[in-house]
């Protein structure tokens, strides 16, 4: 069953329906759908659909010649095109009346195997694919390639595509639609633990417990989630003894570059260019206090994927245990007792999510231009303050807490976080607007505020499911 993607889908319609020459570059990150999308948008369409191979270039011109001829019934006539250039130009004679996709996954293996590729594109596009009705969609998994080397003004094809699309993780919405019969709280649950990568979600079983799913799928070593940070790590980066020790540092609360430094015994300019790797796969990515520089000091480093997290928070130091098979014993003694804290900021993630789903929909007292966290100093206590959402446009602002317990939000949440609103970085703003997230729902006392104040906003788990 195909899920989600509905604005990827919807734009490649768009372009196909203009029955012109179009040169797509689509990547994303492994395991993230990118394959799945392009078959869904595919079917029922005329399309040949290759998927390239780590072999040199004679093979993979073979294979692709291969695909080419089945398509068209004439592998009795001609077994490979002579060139590159010749099996490109005979889609181009084929593509001038008629539309034909031609769909390149993982890319990035034939320019290794040929980096004349993209130069030999940029001149072919130029002279004759453009006045053809090809629909050209070029593919890859590796971030750092199709950014750098597509995308970037130093390549060939700079300037050649109609249209990129980085494909990104199902936000949380999206990926509660893999289990639809799931509670609110076992949706949270599910989705901090695997994230929102589609082949990830399809290993846990709706008709488990949430327990078992993680016993099975994930504390098993014969298990395939078992492995997978490591494997996509060896996979993509070089030296992952280094990453593993960061990714556990950030993923242990020491998320400053210092700390990370000090942390793995590493200078922190090597740590500054290895986490640079990590944000270009988008495991990580640089989190700085809303309204800051880039460059501030305050900058911290998180973890983006979910499934990492929770494996280098409770797994990866914990492997032994799961090799003696004492898999129960590690979730009953190490896992268990410490979800109800690690799921406290998955849920800021989850409110976040709801967020944005608000404020596209025009459901939020003002529409926002940017949304993020902040922490900083207040003045007046000469404290370290947080606070879990801020959401601004010009002239207004709108403050979230989230709280993921096992009680009701008390007025004692609502003073807090109406008293941090006074900071003075805040003083800008002519209205402020406050929204209080409860897995567990609200006291009378702060609906009864809420009632008497048009700029309180309450969500509990009724609202945020999104069904």
């Amino acid at each position: 069953m195909f899920i989600g993607r509905e604005y990827e889908i919807n734009a490649l319609n768009k372009l196909y329906s203009k029955e012109e020459f179009q040169f797509i570059v689509m990547y994303g990150r492994r395991r993230v759908g990118k394959t799945t999308l392009l078959s869904e948008f595919c079917n029922n369409k005329p399309a040949i659909f290759f998927v390239a191979e780590e072999y040199n270039s004679s093979l993979s011109l073979r294979n692709f010649s291969k695909q080419i001829l089945e398509y068209f019934k004439m592998t009795d006539y001609i077994s490979t095109f002579e060139s590159w250039e010749k099996a490109f130009m005979f889609l181009a004679k084929e593509s001038e009346d008629k539309q034909l996709i031609l769909v390149v996954d993982e890319f990035p293996y034939l320019v290794q195997s040929n980096n004349t590729l993209p130069s030999l594109l940029q001149n072919l596009i130029d002279h004759y694919l453009k006045k053809t009705k090809l629909f050209i969609v070029v593919c890859g998994s590796s971030m750092s390639f199709m950014e750098k080397e597509v995308l970037s003004y130093k390549s060939p094809l700079f300037g050649r595509r109609t249209a990129q699309m980085l494909i990104e993780p199902f936000d949380f919405y999206n990926s509660s639609k893999f289990f639809p019969k799931y509670s609110f709280n076992e949706r949270v649950m599910t989705y901090g633990i695997i994230g929102g990568i589609p082949q990830y979600l399809e290993k846990f079983n709706e008709k488990n417990t949430i327990e078992d799913n993680i016993k099975q799928e994930l504390l098993d070593k014969s298990s395939y989630l078992y492995e997978e940070p490591k494997n996509l790590l060896k996979q993509e980066l070089r030296e992952p003894a280094v990453y593993n020790s960061i990714i556990e540092a950030i993923a242990n609360g020491y998320t400053k570059i210092n700390e990370i430094s000090t942390k793995i015994g590493e200078p922190k300019d090597k740590c500054s260019k290895y986490l640079s790797s990590l944000i270009d796969l988008h495991i990580v990515s640089k989190e700085t206090p809303i309204m800051e520089k880039e460059n501030s000091r305050k900058s911290i480093y998180k973890l983006n994927d979910n499934l990492f997290k929770f494996y280098y928070n409770f797994i990866f130091s914990n492997k032994s245990l799961i090799e003696q098979h004492m898999g129960d014993f590690l979730y009953e003694k190490k896992i268990e007792p410490q979800i109800p804290k690690y799921l406290g900021e998955i849920f800021e993630k989850v409110c976040i999510d709801f967020m944005n789903y608000q404020n596209r929909n025009g459901d939020l007292p003002f529409i926002y231009t940017n949304i993020g966290r902040w922490w900083g100093n207040n003045p007046k206590t000469k404290k370290q303050e947080e606070i879990d959402i801020v959401a601004i446009d010009d002239t207004m602002i709108l403050f979230g807490e989230c709280k993921w317990r096992n009680e009701k939000l008390d007025m004692d949440v609502v003073n807090s976080l109406i008293k941090k609103s006074e900071i003075n970085v805040f003083e800008k703003f002519q209205k402020k607007f406050y929204s209080f997230f409860s897995k567990s729902g609200f006291t009378d006392s702060v609906k009864d505020y809420s009632n008497n104040n048009k700029n309180i906003l309450l969500f509990g788990p009724e609202e945020l499911i999104g069904d």
